[in-house]
């Protein structure tokens, strides 16, 4: 295991795992959670550009690989070019209790979004609608690019304040984020630049965005020119005709 990611990861509690059986993969937000045979779960982030990914036990490891897990005659190793990724091992049961899982909000797709819930929050902030979005303490797992798309589905303005969200907004958006992200799922996911699924594989979502990275052509919508701004240091994209102020 490589020792010079940003957060080290806890080699001795890996090592414990000799023997494992990874029994079950699942996700809260933007952390990945392997459920193991023993009483642990294994608590993975990607980082900025981190990956995850199996390779034959006898191909070379490429520069930048932090962590790996024999699986065999096969290896899931982690690799993170600029480190600031997360490895560690968290009990099953618990996994709230870790400092990273504590302070978000519920999963977007585990659940269905508590839109009275989001609605009331969004009464308490006086902040946009993109900043909202992408609150994981609100909902865990929207990234940048998704907030974006799940704000022009749901035709609202990204920089609208959000205490003027009505309840059928609320509505709309509770809905447009899960049909988002599932519809990134369904197509492997979003790669723009480094994203890679275990197999090494690009995901095919960027030839279905409606609007992020889409500024100059028409909206699917109602054919008004897409427009790119910065809001809050992220790249943000809408259409000023059909998303309402």
């Amino acid at each position: 295991m490589g020792l010079h990611m940003a957060r080290t990861p806890p080699r001795a509690a890996l090592r414990k795992l000799v023997g494992a059986q990874i029994t079950r993969v699942r996700r809260h937000g933007k952390y990945l959670l392997l459920d193991t045979d023993r009483e642990v779960a294994i608590l993975v982030h990607l980082g900025m550009t981190g990956r995850l990914r199996i390779h034959r036990a006898a191909d070379p490891r490429v520069a930048h690989t932090h962590v790996v897990l024999g699986l065999g005659d096969r290896e899931l190793r982690f690799i993170d070019a600029r480190r600031f990724g997360q490895f560690d091992v968290v009990a099953r049961g618990k996994e709230r209790d870790h400092p990273a899982l504590a302070v978000l909000g519920p999963d977007a797709l585990d659940q269905a979004i508590d839109v009275p819930a989001l609605l009331a929050t969004a009464k308490d902030k006086r902040t946009t609608l993109k900043a909202l979005v992408l609150d994981q303490r609100v909902i865990a797992g929207v990234g940048n690019i998704y907030a974006s798309e799940a704000l022009w589905r749901a035709r609202l303005r990204p920089t609208q304040r959000t205490h003027k969200l009505t309840a059928p907004a609320a509505q709309r958006l509770a809905a447009a984020i899960r049909e988002v992200l599932e519809r990134a799922l369904d197509n492997g996911g979003t790669t723009l630049s480094d994203f890679v699924d275990a197999d090494g594989a690009a995901g095919e979502n960027a030839d279905y965005l409606w609007v992020y990275g889409r500024a100059g052509r028409p909206c699917p919508r109602c054919k008004t020119e897409i427009r790119r701004s910065v809001l809050q240091g992220r790249a943000t994209y809408f259409c000023p005709t059909c998303q309402t102020p």
